[in-house]
């Protein structure tokens, strides 16, 4: 059975993107230490030597850059980056199961929440709302 609503995130990922509220998370610096403790016990996620073709791809485009993961989601980001490559190898017959997979991976990631992507700056046109006039 579905539960409704967003799924939690972790505390990292609340540090990241900014959405950590001290009144419903608790203090921040407590979180860090958190943080802290878990990347030094998990370490960084570590890339398998078998991952070949374009599993390693996405494992350099979608999970290098994720500074946010530690080794714990280690197993999850293989699982991810070997579904890609079976996407990207055959994509006429992936069906939309394997889609709702590929999603649920990168959600659970953190790699689809847009705040997670670094800023270079390079905007060309000035924001509607917050731009400078």
């Amino acid at each position: 059975m579905a539960t409704r609503g967003a799924k939690p995130k972790g505390a990292h990922l609340r540090i990241v993107d900014g959405t950590h509220r001290t009144t419903r998370h608790g203090k921040a610096e407590d979180a860090r230490d958190t943080i802290d403790a878990a990347a030094a016990s998990f370490g960084k996620p570590q890339r398998p030597s078998y991952l070949k073709g374009q599993a390693a791809w996405a494992w350099k485009r979608f999970i290098e850059p994720a500074g946010w993961l530690d080794g714990s989601r280690e197993a999850l980001a293989i699982a991810f980056c070997e579904l890609w490559q079976e996407f990207r190898d055959i994509p006429k017959a992936f069906p939309a199961s394997k889609h709702g997979q590929l999603r649920a991976y990168m959600s659970e990631l953190g790699l689809t929440d847009e705040r997670n992507r670094s800023d270079d700056g390079s905007k060309d046109e000035p924001d509607e709302f917050f731009g400078d006039s």
